[in-house]
Parts: C-alpha cells; structure tokens; sequence
C-alpha cells in the first residue's frame, strides 16, 4: 500500500444502532454495577462486573462515535477510575496493618471494629477490583482505537523512512 492510499474511516451514523443502544444502555450498566456489588458473595464477582461496566463505555463508543465518545469520557476521568482502584486496594491492605494484621489480613477489622471481615474484601471487590477492570477496558480499547502509525512513534529529528531531503 503506498502513502497515496488510504483507509475511509468516516463515521456513520446508524439510526437503528444509536436507539438500540440507548435503550440496552442502561441496563448493562446497572447489571455491571448488580455484579461489582455482589463481588465476594454470588457467582461472577467485581471483575466480570467491572468489564460489563468498560464494555458499555465501548458500546457507546461504536454507536455514538470514538472521538465524541473520548471527548465525552475525560481522560483524566478514565486514569481517576484506574488510580481510585489501586488506592483503595493499597488503603485497605495498608489499613490492616495499621491495626496490627498483615497485608489484607481483614481479620484485624472484626478484631477492632467489631465488624466481619467481610467488609475488607468488599472495599477490595468493589472499589478497587471494578474501578481497575473497568478503567482499564476502557483504556485500551481507546489507545487501540487511536491505532499505531510510524509517524506517532517517531521522534521530530528522524527523518520518515523512504524520504529524503533529495525529494
């Protein structure tokens, strides 16, 4: 393929897409969110829940268009969901050890606060676990979607390959 030819990667919008996917929209949504919060408790868990959840922002995405999806969707929104998830699971597992357990030993909230361990796993299900998965899904399906050219990888001072300055 020489550098003349080239891909039509024009948008189209689609009337039946766009609808159905506001109406199927909300619901795998609220069904990833259903199985984020039923993390340690019921089959699937926070991290099927967390991809249902990246896979609607990419459902948007193919309806509504990646570029207005990626406007729509902040970057620094989507680096929040990922960083909030690696910070509740360093805060929970640090936490325990401030209360004389080990690294998510959840043991030493039942022994100090009186409460099941259980809600040490949850915080580690649902807020880190779910906000990572989705965060990340939605990361690399944008970083995919913006493709790899030479000229993106290329430094300003290398010359583009088949060029020269005799041209």
């Amino acid at each position: 393929m020489s550098q003349t030819d080239s891909y039509d990667d024009t948008y189209t919008e689609s009337q039946v897409i766009m609808t159905t996917v506001k109406i199927i929209a909300p619901f795998t949504l609220t069904y990833g969110m259903f199985m984020s919060l039923h993390g340690a408790d019921t089959p699937g868990g926070s991290f099927q829940g967390g991809a249902i959840i990246g896979v609607t922002v990419l459902m948007l995405a193919f309806a509504f268009g990646i570029e207005p999806t990626r406007q729509w969707l902040k970057n620094s929104f989507v680096v929040g969901l990922v960083t909030g998830g690696v910070t509740i699971f360093i805060a929970t597992g640090l936490a325990t050890m401030a209360l004389g357990g080990s690294f998510l030993e959840y043991d030493a909230f039942s022994e100090t606060f009186g409460i099941a361990h259980y809600w040490g796993m949850e915080a580690i299900e649902v807020g880190g676990v779910a906000l990572i998965v989705a965060g990340v899904v939605i990361t690399l399906f944008f970083a995919t979607a913006a493709g790899f050219t030479p000229e993106r990888n290329r430094r300003e001072d290398e010359p583009l390959e088949g060029v020269s300055d005799d041209d």
